[in-house]
C-alpha cells in the first residue's frame, strides 16, 4: 500500500541538502511522499520482519505434493544489518545514498541473527530499538545477509521423473548480499508498526532448471557447487538472489566483485507501461496529494488548487517573497520511475502574472544529481506549454521532478503535468 500527501511549507537550512522542520510537524517517517497535518500525531514507528519460504502461497509440508519441482528442507542465513533509504527535508549527519543503519546499534556492530527461512523466522524482540521516525520519507528497506558459516548451503529435494532426489546447493558464490525492498512492498500493520516480509520464492529459483542429467553422488545426493554440477550451479546462482523478489539487490561474489541489479518482475511493475503518466495527480484533481511544496532560504509562498468551471484544476502558487535562490520556492514530486537510455517526454502548462525565468529539472532524491534534464524556461503571462524530451542517465524508481519558482515576487498557474515514456 502506498501513502502519499503534501507538505504545505517547510524551511531548509542549507541549500537543498539539509533542513529544519517547522511547527507544522513535518518530521517523521512516511511511506512514500510526505504528509503534513497539524492533527496527525507523530508516534514512534516500529519495524518487525518475517522470513519464509514461499511456494506461490501453496501450503506444502516437507512430504508435499509431487507437482513441486523443488522442495526445500533446510535453508538458513545470517542477518547482518537492516537499513532504511529515505528522502530528507531535515539535516542528516550520514550519507543518504548509503542509507540509515537501523539495526544493529552502533555499539553492537558484531551482532548477527540466524534466520531460518524453512522454519519461518520472525524478528520482533531484536528490533525493539528500531524507530523509523527519522524525519525522512521512506523509499526502501534494505537487509544484508551472509550464508551460515557452519552450513553455507541449501538442502532440499528435486523431482526427477517421479522421484524426489536430495540435493545440496552451495552458497559459496556469495560473500554477502543486500536486498532492497520498495516502500510499496512493506506492510503497514498499524499507525505505529510496519512489517517487512522477506520470502524466498522456490518456483522462481527452480524455473527453467532441468535436473534430469545432474550427476548424483555415491550417497544419492545431487551436489551443486563450484566443483559439482557446475553448469546447473551457475544457473541457480543467477536465480538465487532475484528469488527473494526485492526491488533491487547488491552482492559481493566469491572473488570480491560487487554486483547490483533490479529484479525485472518487480522493476517492471514500478516502471509501468509506455505512454503512462509517471506523475501522480498531475492534473491536481486531488489537491496537492503526491506533491511536495515548501519554501526555504527566505522564500515565502502558498499553494492552492483552483477548480475551473469545466471541472479542470489549476495549481496557483503565490510567491510573496522570492528568497535569494530559484529553489527558495519549490514544487516537487518524488518517486518518478525512469529507465536509463529510454526516451521520455515532460509536458506541463504554466503562466504567471510576471514574465520571468524558472528552473525545471529531474534529479535524484539522495544526491541531488540531475538524471533527466535541467532547463530554465521563460514563463510568460499567457498559458504556455513546456515540452522537453530527454533520456535518463540512469535507471531509478525515485527520480524527483522539480519546479524551482523562487527569486521574484509573482504568481504562477500550473496545470496538467505529465512525464511519460515514448519508447519501449
Amino acid at each position: 500500500m502506498r501513502f502519499f500527501g503534501s507538505i504545505v511549507s517547510c524551511c531548509l537550512c542549507a541549500l537543498v541538502l539539509v533542513g529544519c522542520s517547522d511547527s507544522k510537524g513535518t518530521a517523521g517517517i512516511e511511506i512514500g511522499n510526505p504528509v503534513a497535518s497539524d492533527t496527525v500525531a507523530r508516534v514512534p514507528l516500529a519495524l518487525t520482519a518475517d522470513f519464509s519460504v514461499d511456494y506461490d502461497k501453496a501450503v506444502l509440508s516437507k512430504s508435499a505434493s509431487k507437482n513441486e519441482a523443488v522442495l526445500l528442507d533446510s535453508f538458513s542465513m545470517e542477518l547482518m544489518q537492516v537499513r532504511s533509504y529515505s528522502s530528507y527535508y531535515v539535516s542528516v549527519n550520514f550519507d543518504a545514498t548509503q542509507g540509515l543503519p537501523l539495526w544493529p546499534e552502533e555499539n553492537a556492530a558484531d551482532t548477527i541473527l540466524p534466520i531460518s527461512f524453512t522454519e519461518g523466522s520472525s524478528v520482533d524482540e531484536a528490533f525493539k530499538g528500531i524507530n523509523l521516525k527519522d524525519e525522512g520519507f521512506l523509499k526502501e528497506i534494505g537487509v544484508r545477509f551472509r550464508s551460515m558459516k557452519s552450513n553455507p548451503a541449501i538442502f532440499g529435494r528435486v523431482l526427477v521423473g517421479e522421484t524426489y532426489i536430495p540435493f545440496e546447493y552451495s552458497l559459496s558464490a556469495f560473500q554477502n548480499m543486500i536486498l532492497r525492498y520498495h516502500f510499496s512492498q512493506v506492510e503497514w500493520v498499524s499507525d505505529s508498526l510496519v512489517n517487512l516480509s522477506v520470502a524466498f520464492h522456490v518456483r522462481d529459483f527452480a524455473a527453467g532448471v532441468d535436473f534430469k542429467n545432474a550427476e548424483v553422488s555415491e550417497d544419492g545426493v545431487i551436489r551443486l557447487s563450484g566443483t559439482k554440477n557446475i553448469e546447473l550451479w551457475n544457473k541457480l546462482n543467477q536465480k538465487f538472489i532475484p528469488s527473494f523478489r526485492p526491488l533491487r539487490y547488491e552482492f559481493v561474489d566469491s572473488q570480491g566483485n560487487r554486483v547490483e541489479d533490479f529484479v525485472k518482475e518487480i522493476w517492471d511493475g514500478i516502471v509501468g507501461s509506455m505512454s503512462e503518466n509517471t506523475i501522480e495527480n498531475g492534473d491536481f484533481s486531488k489537491g496537492l496529494d503526491h506533491w511536495i511544496f515548501f519554501t526555504q532560504l527566505y522564500g515565502e509562498a502558498t499553494a492552492s488548487v483552483i477548480e475551473e468551471k469545466n471541472g479542470g484544476h489549476i495549481l496557483e502558487v503565490d510567491v510573496t517573497n522570492g528568497g535569494n535562490k530559484s529553489y527558495s520556492v519549490q514544487l516537487i514530486q518524488e518517486d518518478v520511475a525512469l529507465v536509463a537510455g529510454k526516451k521520455y517526454k515532460c509536458v506541463f502548462t504554466i503562466w504567471s502574472n510576471v514574465e520571468g525565468k524558472i528552473t525545471a529539472r529531474i534529479g535524484t532524491y539522495d544526491d541531488y544529481e540531475t538524471v533527466g534534464f535541467q532547463e530554465h524556461p521563460i514563463v510568460k503571462t499567457t498559458g504556455q506549454s513546456f515540452e522537453k524530451e530527454f533520456s535518463p542517465k540512469e535507471s531509478t524508481p525515485f527520480a524527483r521532478f522539480e519546479l524551482n519558482l523562487g527569486n521574484e515576487v509573482r504568481k504562477f498557474y500550473i496545470r496538467d503535468v505529465q512525464i511519460y515514456r515514448l519508447e519501449e
